[in-house]
């Protein structure tokens, strides 16, 4: 890997990819917020507007990884930020759900919401990081 490779190509079809499912998934979510409590047996929250606000950040998140599959090493900062919420997400559930505040069911959409993303996105922020320790730092004289 030279100084300034770009990063593989498949690291910016996985970006891409990644923004077209959280696209979808929080568009769907803000358009039906009711339908996967529905699909699971779970009683649908009172308020589903907390639930549609979920979707919209999911699908912002879409619009970040899209911008980030330009450049995945220059943009590495909107991979993280997204793995951190695809670690702390599944974290936060199994707390919830150890306490019995949330069935363990609810957790199907961890799967892909969050735990198939994490190789992929640790694997683009091992590249940043090797591709930034490559080049050469500059001195101010």
């Amino acid at each position: 890997m030279s100084e300034n490779e770009p990063a593989e190509s498949w690291m910016s079809a996985a970006l891409r990819l990644a923004a077209v499912y959280n696209l979808l998934w929080g568009g769907f979510v803000v358009l039906f917020p009711t339908l996967p409590f529905q699909w699971i047996g779970m009683e649908p929250p009172n308020y589903p507007a907390i639930w549609q606000c979920v979707g919209m950040i999911v699908g912002v998140y879409g619009v970040g990884y899209a911008c980030a599959a330009t450049d995945p090493y220059r943009h590495w900062p909107i991979v993280l930020v997204g793995l951190m919420g695809k670690i702390f997400g599944p974290i936060g559930f199994v707390w919830a759900a150890g306490k019995g505040e949330l069935p363990w069911i609810a957790g199907v959409t961890i799967l892909t919401n969050d735990l198939i993303w994490w190789v992929p996105f640790g694997l683009i922020l091992y590249g940043s990081f090797r591709a930034a320790r490559l080049r050469p730092v500059r001195s101010g004289t």
